[in-house]
């Protein structure tokens, strides 16, 4: 099954499911109680499939993306926050930084994943049964806020505006049965830059959640970032960052594509 959330004509925000007859609408959402209707959603604008109460997100979690940065190996996952106000919509822009300027803006393809109900010490056995469903991520990233910036923290260089692009909908988990066979892509005007498959992922979507589970509560709506394959901006030479003028998409098999262009921050 697949979820959207869209904004009508008049302005109002709504959920919708596809089968094979078409989009319809629904009443409620898919974290509460909510039923089909017989009225084909009325789109006007793709919004980010759901809301996140929070944003976890794990670094260094590809063997060939840690390869890369000459990053060792991980023994726990490394985790790190996106502001929630970061998150940004299918087809509208990322915004290059301009009041705190950032110069070295990179793209990240991720698989994410959505918590549907409150997990707390979840077992690898048991993990993948909190999931409401999965959707494509881009951890958009000042690498120069990241890296000299931030006071030793990622979490700067991560949460600037529009920094985490979500969509194009929610999958849910009988419609993707094993997370580690996802191909995943970016392409940047035009050119593919990341390509691999989750199965390259040091930890498991299941050994995630329960590490993020253990002793902690994940609320439902929570979206999870499993991280990024190796091909990121900063790992080139020379390093390739994100242009203004240009669209970067994100595509991951069983899911779609996601696309942003990429503009300057509007100021005053």
């Amino acid at each position: 099954m697949k979820w959207i959330r869209y904004q009508d004509h008049k302005g109002s925000s709504h959920y919708g499911i596809h089968d094979s007859s078409g989009i319809w609408k629904v009443l409620g959402s898919p974290l509460a109680q909510w039923s089909i209707t017989q009225e084909p959603a009325s789109i006007a604008k793709l919004l980010a499939p759901i809301e996140p109460s929070a944003i976890l997100c794990i670094g260094l979690n590809y063997r060939r993306h840690a390869e890369e940065t000459n990053s060792p190996i991980p023994e726990y996952p490394v985790l790190f926050f996106k502001n929630p106000a970061s998150v940004q919509h299918p087809g509208a822009p990322i915004e290059l930084p301009r009041h705190l300027r950032s110069d070295k803006v990179d793209y990240e393809c991720e698989l994410a994943v959505v918590i549907g109900r409150r997990t707390k010490n979840a077992t690898i056995q048991n993990a993948l049964d909190s999931i409401l469903g999965y959707t494509c991520a881009n951890d958009v990233s000042a690498r120069d806020w990241q890296k000299h910036a931030g006071g030793g923290q990622w979490c700067r260089g991560k949460s600037f505006d529009s920094f985490c692009p979500l969509g194009p909908c929610l999958v849910t988990p009988e419609d993707i049965p094993d997370p580690q066979t996802l191909r995943i892509r970016t392409t940047v005007a035009g050119e593919t830059l990341q390509d691999s498959n989750t199965s390259d992922m040091i930890f498991s979507v299941a050994e995630i959640i329960a590490f993020l589970s253990g002793s902690t509560t994940l609320l439902p709506g929570t979206v999870i970032l499993t991280g990024t394959p190796h091909g990121v901006g900063m790992g080139r030479s020379p390093f390739r960052w994100l242009q203004t003028g240009e669209e970067v998409t994100v595509s991951i098999d069983q899911i779609g594509d996601l696309s942003n262009p990429v503009i300057e921050e509007p100021l005053p």
